[in-house]
């Protein structure tokens, strides 16, 4: 019964690779009872979130469910997905998202970073009360209370270190893993295409539609030039990078975006720029820093320079070792 726990203590400080492994494969296994996929989509919020961890390695609920509400409204709404293992039944958190659409008759076109910010609050408080009773503590249970401590009162998780160190190492496996298992449930009880069609739709859940947001508050601060190779550029002609791949960090961060031209966009793709534009990056995070309105913003309060280095390092260990420098840098 660990998932009706309210509060839980890890009970290992510390665990080795391959107690770690014994853990994921226990909760992607059989023997754990996955009767909906909230177990998958925890586990991908909090490598989503992994570098929004503060440097005791905590995080509240409100970040950590803003991940699970958008990955379930795009499961749920966007893609018409079922997440029980129940013919005719539906699970908590999906009636809760079926009942918000009904009740503001919301198009299922509408993915969740197109919602209003004030629609999207109100969700994620629904999907994180709901989760507090039989999600928290499920997978709390599965890794013998070694995952994380938690409590429901105070709405905070902290991540065990050597869990977390492991996440990092292997973010990419765990992943793709992650991914695989999620998209597997949901082929056994949704008629909508096979392993690998579902598998798509999973693994871009997580993808802003657009990054506005991002380049409205960079370009306010930008000098028009491309962040890469120093080209002046027009907005109609300027690209939002991840300077980490997204499909590596799953995430928008504003220390992880920059404004790039058309040509290096597309040149770097899916690819990690120069250990040259790192130490870049972090004296325009320090710039940004020093503006008292972007200094408060949620993403800038847990960044540091460290964190970036280890998010580029990582990456790199992930196997992101082809890397990218523009063919011309204009000075």
């Amino acid at each position: 019964m660990s998932h009706k726990l309210q509060v839980g203590e890890m009970k290992a400080k510390y665990l080795t690779d391959k107690e770690i492994w014994g853990h994921f494969n226990y909760i992607f296994s059989s023997k754990s009872k996955n009767s909906t996929t909230y177990k998958f989509v925890l586990i991908k919020s909090i490598l989503e979130n992994l570098y929004n961890f503060n440097e005791k390695l905590e995080i509240n609920y409100s970040t950590l469910f803003a991940s699970f509400a958008k990955i379930y409204w795009n499961l749920v709404i966007h893609h018409n997905l079922n997440q029980i293992n129940m013919t005719g039944k539906k699970a908590e958190v999906q009636k809760i998202l079926l009942a918000v659409q009904s009740k503001y008759q919301i198009p299922n076109t509408l993915v969740f970073d197109k919602l209003s910010e004030e629609l999207q609050v109100e969700i994620i408080n629904k999907v994180k009360r709901k989760c507090k009773v039989n999600v928290m503590g499920a997978i709390y249970g599965d890794t013998a209370c070694t995952i994380y401590d938690f409590d429901n009162q105070k709405e905070q998780l902290k991540l065990n270190s050597t869990f977390f160190s492991f996440m990092q190492r292997f973010q990419r496996v765990l992943n793709y893993l992650t991914n695989y298992h999620l998209a597997l449930f949901l082929e056994k009880f949704n008629e909508k295409g096979d392993t690998t069609n579902l598998l798509l739709k999973v693994e871009n859940v997580s993808r802003r539609s657009s990054l506005d947001q991002f380049y409205q508050v960079l370009s306010s601060y930008y000098n028009g030039k491309c962040f890469y190779c120093g080209k002046v550029i027009r907005k109609q002609h300027a690209h939002v990078d991840h300077f980490i791949p997204w499909s590596f960090v799953q995430a928008d961060q504003l220390w992880n975006l920059v404004i790039a031209c058309s040509a290096c966009n597309l040149s770097k793709n899916d690819k990690l720029a120069s250990k040259i534009f790192l130490e870049e990056i972090i004296d325009r995070n320090d710039k940004l820093l020093s503006i008292p309105e972007l200094r408060k913003r949620g993403d800038m309060q847990v960044y540091t320079s460290k964190k970036l280095k280890d998010l580029y390092y990582y990456s790199r260990e992930n196997g992101f070792t082809d890397i990218w420098t523009p063919k011309k840098i204009i000075i």
